[in-house]
């Protein structure tokens, strides 16, 4: 058994109104790859940022070394002296210096560096490690993978003992992930410990040699590769267990749905966000999902269909029309409507009242131009502030001052005054009670018996069969399956998410 490099114990982070980590444990060995795993929510960055010192731990020890005195870590560069280095997905390096540079700025007191030395000392670092650049390139001209090469490279030359690689492979195309997996597997050699944050499956079982599941802020367990079949890891995720719930149906289910007419025909559709080439097809009056886990592309689906991510290959089609989708704004107008997953950022506009972010989206397609008179904005807003039970005093209430759940009532109501033929919903419900999850979902089924076609996405399985009559699994940016019938289930949907076989299961 090698050496322990990090233990952590009864490690806690509460913020105002969440228990972000609670009695988390994590042991990481020396040459040893580990693979940190949960879903959004789970815990993952905030007990990485506990443990770089981004973040004040509430209760809870950090032991480096085997020692039997607790660290207190309280900025990323005391971590960084105690030998632990974090490599994010966003590149932190500056892309307008040369490799060189990136990997000794910093790093030295003195008042003239000698870049001759440092060139060829770099040369040797890349050499050793296997990177192929340049020590006087420039770091901009380098490939994503090679930059995060180089991030790397400067961590194990100021003696890393604990990597961190936050989504290392998330941007990268498939030669890039080899090329990055074969660097980690040197580190491996080198005795680095490597803890490895992804959202794919396939990487971690051809990487990785143990697993900590995260789920809630709480730890659900820590398993060897090989004691864990990718099915169980799934299911750990999504804290459900094979078999333990029935299946659930909905009323729309049992009609008979009409497939006369497709208002959306998706053919080996491919985007600038790295989705695979996929087919897909919404009909009239259909509810359909996109499932998987977090990172699996359920959103670069819809956000190539929608014009969010620039398409690069395929051939999409509007109600039998082939369209070239080159921005939202031209989807909105073939009658496609888009709830972001992100409230915050892609809906909410926090200083405007609830009246004018309901407008918004029906008065850019008009043309700012030719604005709506106050009344008619306030009649569009009465109704619907009526139609879907938005608790507010008045359409001139500023939106930030809303519940997260009225928010996104309002951000509906946007959608909605479009009158779009196609509605996507991307995670509509997160983060709001219980009662409102129930409103919309309740209103997304009424919605599609009067002819609506609607895409609906959601990390909760439960809530993705109560209203999906169909649903499109993904996998690592693939399009691995399509349920619809007695084949939507828990199980089936996990079994395919793991890639496990499944007669029933359509493969695409």
């Amino acid at each position: 058994m090698q050496k322990k490099v990090l233990k952590m114990r009864g490690i806690y982070k509460s913020f105002p109104g969440v228990k972000a980590l609670q009695n988390v444990d994590f042991t990481l060995h020396e040459g040893e790859i580990h693979a940190l795993m949960g879903e959004n929510g789970a815990g993952k960055s905030t007990l990485i940022k506990v443990l770089t010192g981004v973040y004040t731990k509430d209760a809870g020890e950090v032991y480096i070394d085997e020692a039997d005195r607790p660290v207190h870590i309280k900025s990323p560069q005391e971590a960084q002296k105690h030998g632990i280095s974090t490599v994010y997905q966003e590149i932190t390096l500056c892309p307008n210096l040369t490799v060189a540079e990136n990997l000794f700025i910093g790093r030295t007191d003195e008042l003239f560096v000698n870049w001759k030395k440092n060139n060829q000392l770099a040369e040797t670092i890349l050499k050793s490690l296997g990177i192929p650049a340049k020590p006087a390139q420039q770091l901009s001209s380098c490939s994503i993978a090679v930059q995060q090469m180089v991030a790397i490279a400067r961590a194990v030359d100021m003696e890393c003992k604990v990597l961190i690689l936050d989504e290392p492979t998330s941007s990268l195309d498939d030669q890039e992930v080899l090329k990055l997996f074969d660097l980690m597997r040197e580190l491996k050699a080198r005795n680095v410990g490597i803890i490895f944050v992804t959202h794919f499956l396939e990487q971690v079982y051809a990487l990785c040699d143990k697993i900590t599941v995260l789920r809630n802020g709480e730890l659900v367990g820590e398993y060897l590769i090989k004691d864990l079949p990718k099915i169980e890891l799934v299911a750990k995720m999504m804290g459900k267990e094979l078999g333990d719930l029935a299946n659930i149906h909905n009323n729309a289910r049992e009609e008979a749905l009409s497939k006369s007419e497709a208002v959306i025909e998706a053919t080996a559709l491919s985007s600038s966000s790295g989705i695979r080439p996929f087919d897909f097809t919404a009909y009239k009056g259909e509810v359909t999902g996109f499932a998987g886990l977090l990172g699996s592309g359920r959103s670069e689906c819809v956000r190539a269909i929608f014009g969010a991510d620039r398409v690069t290959k395929g051939r999409l089609k509007i109600k039998g029309e082939t369209v070239a989708i080159s921005s939202p704004i031209k989807a909105m107008r073939k009658g496609v409507g888009y709830l972001s997953e992100d409230r915050k950022r892609d809906g909410i506009i926090g200083d405007l009242s609830i009246r004018d972010n309901i407008i918004l989206a029906l008065q850019v397609m008009n043309g700012f131009f030719k604005p709506f008179t106050k009344a008619q904005a306030q009649a569009f807003a009465e109704e619907y502030i009526r139609l879907l039970g938005i608790k507010t005093a008045s359409a001139d209430t500023p939106i930030s001052s809303l519940s997260g759940g009225n928010q996104q009532k309002v951000i509906l109501a946007r959608w909605l005054l479009t009158h779009p033929d196609y509605l996507i919903l991307d995670e509509p419900t997160r983060g709001i009670d219980i009662g409102t999850k129930v409103e919309i979902q309740k209103l997304v089924l009424k919605l599609a018996s009067e002819g609506m076609s609607i895409t609906f996405i959601s990390s909760e399985i439960e809530e993705m069969l109560r209203t999906c009559s169909r649903l499109i699994i993904m996998r690592d940016l693939y399009v691995v399956g399509e349920l619809t019938g007695d084949d939507l289930s828990q199980d089936r949907i996990m079994y395919t998410i793991a890639g496990g076989e499944n007669q029933n299961v359509k493969k695409q």
